[in-house]
């Protein structure tokens, strides 16, 4: 009777004290860090989305600490989305890469909607992690054209822009982009969270986004997610704290 006691004790310590590999092994974790950007871990990779320093739509936020990242996958270079500043591995630029086990497709999208004249392109990333299919459009303002749906269309996980402003969808464009590509779960990124306000800024809230979609639910997940292949909610945007 003794042993069998210590043998679920030591099971239980042992469980506590898992690796993140384990604990993440059939699904993976998202943490917001603040306005498009993103922690992505799951039991092989850690991806780091749209690192920012904290100017313009940025300045109120606090800067994403240096973390022990695979890659970084950024919009552009710009400040506020693809802030570098120790050199770590960042893609950025559109076209097709591999690392390691992970297939990463870039997709140039207009930074603005006037074709990219005013702040050029943006890279939207689509790639599979996780058995998840996963697209981040967090710095994409203009419309995307038929072969880009084709390879962005249904993925499990979209992030994208919705307050508005000069370099993102507004809550109307976004919901438009929602039902071409048919997600399964979206975050929206680049708006205004609460009672946040930012002088710098011109984003709206959430509320006409969500207008526009009244198909879907609403689930607020708070600064972090855990999410599994098998478990996926269909027709939900998640809403990040900040």
């Amino acid at each position: 009777m003794i042993s069998k006691t210590k043998n679920i004790f030591f099971l239980i310590l042992f469980s506590f004290f898992l690796p993140t590999s384990s604990v993440l092994a059939n699904g993976i974790l998202v943490k917001s860090l603040g306005h498009s950007s993103f922690l992505i871990n799951s039991s092989e990779k850690s991806i780091l989305l749209n690192p920012f320093k904290a100017v313009g739509c940025a300045s109120n936020l606090m800067e994403p600490k240096e973390v022990n990242v695979d890659f970084i996958l950024a919009s552009s270079r710009l400040p506020d989305e693809g802030y570098n500043p120790n050199d770590q591995l960042m893609f950025v630029e559109p076209g097709i890469y591999k690392f390691e086990d992970i297939l990463l497709n870039g997709i140039a999208v207009p930074h603005d909607r006037l074709e990219g004249r005013r702040f050029g392109m943006a890279t939207v990333w689509s790639w599979e992690q996780n058995n998840l299919k996963i697209v981040h459009m967090g710095g994409a303002a203009g419309e995307i054209d038929i072969n880009s749906q084709i390879i962005l269309n249904r993925p499990d996980i979209l992030f994208i822009s919705i307050g508005g402003g000069i370099k993102s969808y507004d809550g109307t464009e976004a919901s438009k982009i929602v039902k071409i590509l048919k997600p399964n779960l979206v975050i929206p990124v680049h708006y205004i969270r609460g009672d946040k306000t930012n002088k710098d800024c011109e984003f709206s809230n959430a509320d006409l986004f969500i207008e526009n979609l009244k198909d879907f639910k609403v689930k607020y997940v708070g600064k972090e997610f855990k999410i599994k292949p098998k478990r996926l909610d269909q027709n939900t945007i998640y809403i990040f704290s900040d």
